[in-house]
């Protein structure tokens, strides 16, 4: 693996520090993906894009001061309209030089190796000062007039799928995210006291309201495949119709990642039995799996082989979740 790592902002390619480190230093709305076939394509660009728009929306119309500079008090419109058309338009561009910057000074990247893409929007506040009040279709013009774009790129590191040594270690240590719905860079360090229940062997860290019901991992979001049984069932030997994919709902307070949200679509196309309902670590004896997904995991599980045992129960819907879960 190659040490490419670069920041892009303004046209210019600079020395990046780790993206960790970047998100820290910085306040907006962002979102990760990664590149595929020799880094010509990115996974999931439409699906990212539109996430991303929304996110910039909600914290525009909801925590402002979590899409500009820390201490900052920008006049704000409520309600402001964040076409999504736009901020492809916006994003893309700078991706497409981007990508060109890269490839012209990363000649040694090995071939065949994918790049991690880290796309971070942030308000500017004194272009926003700088605009004058006008009609809709000018606040509609502003909002991509003060919005700054950087793209972090650096060495994707695939993370092997189906190894019992891998399943994922889970630890509960706090409550929910604020403005769960949008994905922010300030998460990045907010979360940063709970890295203190971190241990060695974990791989995750879940949060819950209650103590009992997940919600979700600080950055993965959680599922369980459970048994619905009657009082008079056995909970062991069932039938397709006695299982149920569950995850909490974005109602709850969690983020809708591009993954989840690939994997309801699978569970519903398919008529896999799917309930959005945080699970309930009380009735963690009905679960026969549990996973995490993200854009580092797609599907990581930590029980037994999710895969196989997706297989198992629905054998037509394996392959549709492998397109999913491995790229």
């Amino acid at each position: 693996m190659s040490n490419c790592r670069f920041l892009y902002h303004n046209g210019v390619v600079l020395e990046a520090p780790p993206v960790t480190t970047f998100l820290e230093s910085l306040t907006g709305a962002y979102t990760t993906t990664r590149t595929i076939s020799n880094g010509t394509s990115l996974l999931f660009w439409e699906r990212h894009m539109k996430r991303l728009s929304s996110s910039i929306r909600i914290l525009l119309n909801s925590k402002p001061e979590l899409l500009f500079s820390s201490g900052s008090s920008p006049r704000f419109w409520m309600n402001q309209p964040v076409p999504h058309s736009s901020i492809y338009d916006l994003v893309n561009g700078s991706m497409s030089e981007a990508l060109k910057s890269v490839v012209v000074k990363e000649s040694d990247r090995i071939y065949g190796e994918e790049l991690a893409v880290t796309v971070l929007v942030t308000g500017n506040v004194e272009k926003l000062n700088r605009l004058d009040d006008g009609n809709k279709w000018d606040e509609e013009r502003k909002v991509l007039d003060f919005l700054d774009v950087w793209l972090h790129l650096g060495a994707y590191s695939p993370f092997p799928l189906g190894v019992r040594e891998n399943a994922a270690s889970l630890a509960l240590v706090g409550r929910g995210r604020d403005v769960a719905a949008a994905k922010y860079s300030d998460w990045v360090r907010l979360r940063k006291p709970l890295e203190k229940f971190r241990s060695p062997s974990t791989t995750e860290l879940l949060l819950s309201n209650d103590g009992d019901h997940l919600l979700e991992g600080c950055i993965t979001n959680f599922f369980v495949v459970c048994r619905r049984v009657k009082s008079s069932e056995n909970l062991y030997g069932g039938s397709l119709s006695e299982f149920e994919v569950q995850t909490a709902p974005i109602t709850d307070g969690v983020l809708a990642g591009v993954i989840r949200d690939l994997v309801i679509e699978v569970c519903l196309s398919k008529g896999i039995p799917y309930r959005e309902r945080a699970p309930s670590w009380s009735e963690r004896e009905l679960w026969e799996e549990a996973f995490i997904t993200s854009r580092s995991f797609h599907i990581h599980n930590l029980f037994s082989n999710i895969l196989a045992y997706i297989y198992l129960f629905w054998p037509n819907t394996f392959n549709v979740l492998c397109d999913v879960c491995i790229f």
